[in-house]
């Protein structure tokens, strides 16, 4: 990796670690575009399947480009969940749970801001 991240960066998507909930940028934000990882760049979440969850982290109901994003079984903090990371760098993301609106599939990716970047010139991946 040749990007340097900034502290905040760095502890959630290389240390694993959360940002506190409705801290991020992207926590109420409804803005169109394509969320691309903060770190590399990848092409990760469009716009259009972010949705209000309550849960003070932004949430898609599905990933923009499936190769980008890799789900891993995650069993730290004594619990099981399937975390969420770029395919491309590794960077850890979030975690998906199964409580999202059911008539999008159920799925709820919960998403750190800070790991995200706002494409806004990419309408629903139009541009790709």
């Amino acid at each position: 990796m040749d990007k340097e991240l900034n502290p905040e960066l760095y502890r959630v998507a290389q240390e694993k670690g959360t940002e506190a909930p409705f801290s991020g940028k992207y926590a109420n934000s409804h803005e169109k575009g394509m969320y691309r990882c903060a770190v590399c760049g990848a092409e990760l979440f469009s716009s259009d399947t972010q949705f209000d969850s309550g849960t003070g982290w932004p949430s898609f109901t599905e990933p923009a480009n499936l190769e980008n994003v890799e789900l891993k079984e995650d069993t730290s903090l004594g619990m099981v969940r399937t975390e969420v990371v770029c395919k491309k760098c590794g960077a850890h993301l979030g975690h998906v749970f199964n409580d999202g609106p059911a008539d999008k599939g159920g799925k709820r990716y919960c998403i750190n801001s800070v790991c995200l970047d706002l494409d806004k010139g990419a309408q629903n991946g139009a541009n790709y």
